[in-house]
């Protein structure tokens, strides 16, 4: 069996430190063949604690009436991050992502239900520089494809 090469290390999400502008795309319709796209705005203000092993962020979608607020933790014995998601609609805690980071890119892989079906999710980070990256998120339904339905474009405030 082959490591995988994704790594989760202090100061991997140092990177979102600050203030952020978001552009929005997300699929009007999940795992049903929909190509639609909504698209909005977004502002995100993030925040890097415990030496590096916490990152947290709060994201505002005003057009959409709702907030988020992100909670990255490292595991230090097992390398990896788990990310939480947290709706300001539900104030739900969404069960986690984990995974790490391979250079500029990050996989994330965790399991959760949509729309009252089993999904795998997969998120994406792309790191693209001082001033810019990139999310996306993905389902996959009992061995079906990756879909992606949100991808999410960052340009520093």
């Amino acid at each position: 069996m082959t490591a995988s090469p994704f790594i989760g290390r202090a100061h991997d999400f140092d990177f979102l430190l600050g203030h952020w502008q978001l552009h929005n795309r997300r699929l009007k319709q999940r795992n049903a063949g929909c190509t639609e796209w909504d698209e909005f705005p977004a502002t995100s203000q993030a925040w890097v604690m415990l030496d590096g092993a916490v990152s947290v962020d709060e994201t505002r979608f005003p057009t959409m009436g709702f907030s988020g607020m992100t909670l990255r933790t490292l595991d230090q014995a097992t390398q990896r991050w788990s990310i939480y998601w947290i709706n300001s609609t539900s104030g739900h805690l969404f069960p986690p992502v984990r995974g790490g980071f391979d250079g500029d890119r990050g996989e994330f892989f965790g399991e959760d239900t949509d729309d009252g079906r089993v999904v795998q999710v997969r998120f994406i980070w792309t790191r693209l520089g001082a001033d810019a990256a990139r999310w996306e998120q993905a389902f996959a339904l009992d061995g079906s494809a990756w879909e992606t339905n949100w991808v999410m474009e960052l340009r520093r405030a």
